[in-house]
């Protein structure tokens, strides 16, 4: 009896250490997380970016239409002045 107490309580702490983590792993899963850190920081980094590259190319694109916007506008009040000449010509 007292045998099988002793087996049973080597047998418990032998798979008691097997089962704990040593200082190597966690120190191997440390290093993990921050390389896991480091590379969710350089996403970010570029994804900020990437935003700020985006709302710079709406900006122009905006900038952009508002000049296409005046130069049809011109256009038009250009057609019609020859038009008006065109017109007064006609008349004489």
């Amino acid at each position: 009896m007292k045998k099988v107490i002793k087996l049973s309580l080597v047998a418990l702490v032998v798979s008691l250490l097997s089962a704990c983590a040593t200082n190597s792993d966690i120190e191997n899963l440390q290093a993990q997380v921050n390389g896991l850190d480091s590379s969710a920081k350089q996403a970010s980094a570029y994804a900020n970016n990437a935003q700020s590259t985006a709302a710079s190319a709406a900006a122009r694109a905006q900038a952009a239409e508002a000049e296409a916007n005046r130069a049809t506008a011109l256009s038009h009040e250009a057609n019609n002045k020859l038009d008006r000449k065109f017109k007064k010509s006609m008349l004489k």
